[in-house]
Formats: structure tokens, C-alpha cells, sequence
């Protein structure tokens, strides 16, 4: 949902893309210490029960990080990569956020709700591993109602104002993220499963090759 704002979103970022390549900070750079930052504070603080304070600093590193491909479009070093590299640091990012906090919920004694955190991390890695892994095989994967950047707004969000002090906003947030992306999975799967599918009706109407 969030890839409709994208081209307006880049328009945006583009000239602090600019003012942060004027510093010699290379796209790479800004990908590690924008991920070396969100797992700092989501590993420093969301185990402490800080889940507003942890939000802050993880939205801020997330904010930064947003920065490295306005910069190499700038500066003109797009490279497969940095793609990777980008793709690879952002699970790194989510496993820390994820994991922060399942280890405060579960110090909270909310060891169901932990139990929920632990899934979704393990189901948002599915989710990205399929599309990766369907691409791979030359299909397409492009489907699905929990995208990264859905998944990771609806945590923080619910973190921030769980540190608040408003009741429950974390727990259906979690129980919602375990939801979708449960139907995210399941939808590239039915996705990938017709494709292959077809191609190997395909392959079947074929005429064999004549000696």
C-alpha cells in the first residue's frame, strides 16, 4: 500500500539526499549505521519496558536509513550491492525490533503476547523470503496486504503509545501483525503456486521435438 507513495516520497527525500552526499557519506554507510542504530535502541530499550523511548531513537535511525537511496541516486552509485545490502540490513532491523520486544513483554510477564512478537518476527522473515525466493525462480511476487514498511509503522506506532500508558493498543497491534502477515504468506504462496502451475500446463502443451 505504502509503494503508491514512493515516487512522492522520493521527490521529498531527494534534495536531503542531496545536502547528506555534499558530507562524503556514502549510501552504504548511511544503510549500517541506520541499522546499527535501530537495533541499538530496540535492543537497549524495548527490554527495559522504554517502549516510547525506543521508538523515538528507532523511528529517528529508520528516518535516516530512508536517506541512503536518495543519496545514491544523487550521487549517481545505485549498485545491486547496495540493494542487498539494504535488503539484508533490513531484517536485521526487524529481527531487533521484534526481538526487543518480545524480551520486554515476556520481562512484563506477558509471556502469550511475547509468544506473538516471536511470530511475527519469524512470519515477517517468510514473508520477505518468499518474494525474494520466488523472484529467484523467475515469478512474481508482488502481492500481499502486510508489505515491511506496513508491518514496521503498525509496531511502532502501537509500541510508542503503549509506552504511553494507553492499554492494549500493543496487543492488538501484535495480534493484527500476526493476522496479515499469516494472509500475506498464504497470498504469495496461492501467487507462486498458479504460476508454476501454469507454466507447467504450458510446458505440457509443447509438441515434443521429432528425431
Amino acid at each position: 500500500m505504502l509503494n503508491n507513495i514512493r515516487p512522492a516520497l522520493e521527490r521529498v527525500l531527494t534534495p536531503v539526499g542531496n545536502a547528506v552526499a555534499r558530507s562524503g557519506l556514502s549510501p552504504n554507510a548511511i544503510t549500517v549505521v541506520g541499522t546499527l542504530g535501530v537495533a541499538a535502541g530496540a535492543l537497549a530499550l524495548f527490554p527495559r519496558g522504554e517502549f516510547f523511548w525506543g521508538t523515538m531513537v528507532i523511528t529517528a535511525f529508520v528516518l535516516f536509513d530512508m536517506l541512503d537511496g536518495a543519496v545514491a541516486r544523487v550521487t549517481g552509485k545505485i549498485s545491486k550491492f547496495g540493494a542487498f545490502l539494504d535488503s539484508t540490513m533490513d531484517r536485521v532491523a526487524d529481527a531487533a525490533i521484534f526481538s526487543g520486544l518480545m524480551i520486554g513483554l515476556y520481562r512484563d510477564d506477558q509471556a502469550l503476547l511475547a509468544g506473538v512478537a516471536l511470530y511475527c518476527l519469524v512470519s515477517g522473515v517468510v514473508v520477505s523470503y518468499a518474494k525474494a525466493r520466488a523472484e529467484g525462480l523467475g515469478y512474481t511476487c508482488n502481492v500481499g496486504i502486510a508489505e515491511r514498511a506496513e508491518r514496521l509503522i503498525v509496531a511502532l506506532v502501537a509500541a510508542g503509545f503503549d509506552g504511553l500508558g494507553v492499554p492494549y493498543i500493543l496487543a492488538v497491534a501484535l495480534w493484527v501483525l500476526a493476522g496479515i502477515s499469516t494472509v500475506t504468506v498464504g497470498q504469495r504462496f496461492a501467487t507462486v503456486y498458479a504460476q508454476a502451475r501454469d507454466a507447467a500446463a504450458a510446458a505440457s502443451r509443447e509438441p515434443e521435438p521429432h528425431p
